[in-house]
């Protein structure tokens, strides 16, 4: 009989595995075979648990998507109960040591590719959209009404992204202190706005 957990540590090993292929082949260089190569089994193991490709990919970024969850919850259950130190956590988080490492970045980029083929990955990627969406807002509408909460959440949503695109891109160690910089003067711009009083009416 197997072992109680073989079935877990079995695949936390292909998914590894497959993080190292597209890290070192990219997404079209990875085929079964690679990945069990670097697993060091066989690629009928690999094909049993994950079927195919396309079910490492979906696989490998649910793993990748857990741990972006579970980053977002650790760093905002640490953080001030304040908007503000709470929109600090939600970016921290998404540049998060589990979201910035080479393997990971180059997995991300290959699912957003694909994404835009496949029905499943699109799903997963609309989760995680609305996902990051509904606790900025969450946060945001603490201190601004729903209309320019909603907006500040996808202008914040976009920097995020943005910023991780543009890091991903340059082929160099991510710079998660000058990313947060960026995204963190925009959360105080935002909130010192609305913290200034409204001027230009006269007294009654």
């Amino acid at each position: 009989m197997p072992k109680i957990g073989m079935r877990d540590l079995r695949r936390a090993q292909l998914i590894d595995a497959t993080l190292q292929s597209i890290d070192e082949s990219g997404l079209s260089g990875t085929t079964l075979a690679t990945v069990a190569q670097h697993a060091k089994i066989s690629t009928g193991i690999v094909s049993h648990y994950f079927g195919g490709k396309d079910g490492l990919l979906e696989a490998t970024m649910r793993h990748v998507l857990h741990d972006l969850w579970e980053a977002t919850v650790r760093r905002r259950l640490a953080a001030k109960d304040e908007p503000r130190a709470r929109l600090r956590a939600i970016v921290a988080a998404n540049f998060d040591v589990s979201q910035v490492n080479a393997p990971v970045m180059k997995t991300w980029l290959a699912f957003w590719a694909e994404s835009m083929h496949q029905p499943v990955l699109r799903r997963l990627q609309r989760v995680n959209t609305r996902r990051l969406h509904s606790n900025l807002c969450a946060e945001f509408e603490k201190v601004l009404p729903g209309a320019a909460a909603r907006r500040a959440a996808s202008g914040l949503a976009a920097l995020i992204d943005g910023l991780w695109l543009r890091g991903a891109l340059t082929g160099e160690p991510f710079d998660t202190k000058a990313a947060l910089r960026v995204a963190n003067d925009y959360i105080d711009l935002l909130l010192e706005t609305r913290a200034k009083p409204r001027s230009g009416k006269s007294a009654k």
